[in-house]
């Protein structure tokens, strides 16, 4: 799989190591640029959120998985900077 993106270009995800969590295009194939929690068959899993919604489900998903708060708004502060979001 060839793959443009570190990291998911909606939520900020790494996927560069793991193919498992990459999303799928219309015809199957892998995306490479999103993963799976935010892209299937071709579309966004939340095509209504907004990117500030998208830090809130991020951050929330980093404190639930037991990371501290300053860590967890430290790694969603590039979110806005993302291909999703630059439009």
């Amino acid at each position: 799989m060839q793959n443009n993106y570190k990291n998911c270009q909606s939520c900020g995800m790494p996927i560069k190591k793991d193919e498992k969590i990459v999303g799928t295009e219309a015809n199957g194939t892998k995306s490479n640029k999103y993963c799976i929690h935010c892209y299937e068959n071709g579309q966004f899993t939340m095509p209504n959120v907004t990117v500030d919604g998208m830090k809130e489900i991020v951050m929330d998903k980093m404190i639930e998985m037991k990371l501290p708060r300053f860590l967890a708004k430290l790694f969603t502060k590039n979110i806005p900077k993302l291909e999703r979001w630059k439009s």
